[in-house]
């Protein structure tokens, strides 16, 4: 399962929590990016199509090594657009997508508070006008970030 939705929807917490539930391997998609990308958020500047390819496939190519060696992988991964979630897809095609829907205000106000992170609320903006949400043909599940981390898991367990 890959953790999605925009910056301060929950996806580490979340990934984290599934991950320890179901015995798998966690894979953290923003210790993937490329030392550019974090250089280049943390100055607020979004990233294009071209330079999260990389990383997309950096966290495809774990999560297809935990599956390929029989164990299951929890990735946490923004996969803001369609082209992205297929691109992952491609690695582990029974992959699902656990889309965390937030609204911008409460994720500017979690980005705004969080400490140690390379991503500034700044470009909390920029994750919504990227955002595809998962269409109906797509492998994933819709859960409100909002709620609590349990909450969420009880949830997508029922």
């Amino acid at each position: 399962m890959v953790v999605m939705g925009v910056a301060g929807c929950g996806k580490t917490a979340v990934g984290e929590a599934l991950a320890k539930a179901l015995g798998a391997d966690f894979i953290e998609g923003d210790r993937l990016h490329p030392p550019e990308n974090v250089a280049r958020m943390a100055r607020g500047e979004p990233l294009t199509d071209a330079l999260r390819e990389g990383w997309l496939d950096a966290i495809g190519e774990r999560f297809a090594s935990s599956v390929a060696e029989g164990r299951k992988a929890v990735a946490a991964c923004s996969a803001l657009k369609r082209t992205y979630r297929d691109r992952l897809s491609r690695f582990c095609p029974e992959v699902v997508f656990l889309y965390l829907k937030i609204d911008r205000e409460t994720a500017w106000r979690r980005v705004a508070n969080r400490k140690g992170h390379f991503m500034p609320a700044s470009l909390v903006d920029s994750q919504f006008s990227t955002l595809e949400e998962p269409a109906a043909d797509e492998r994933a599940v819709t859960a409100d970030g909002t709620r609590s981390v349990g909450d969420i898991l009880k949830e997508i367990a029922g």
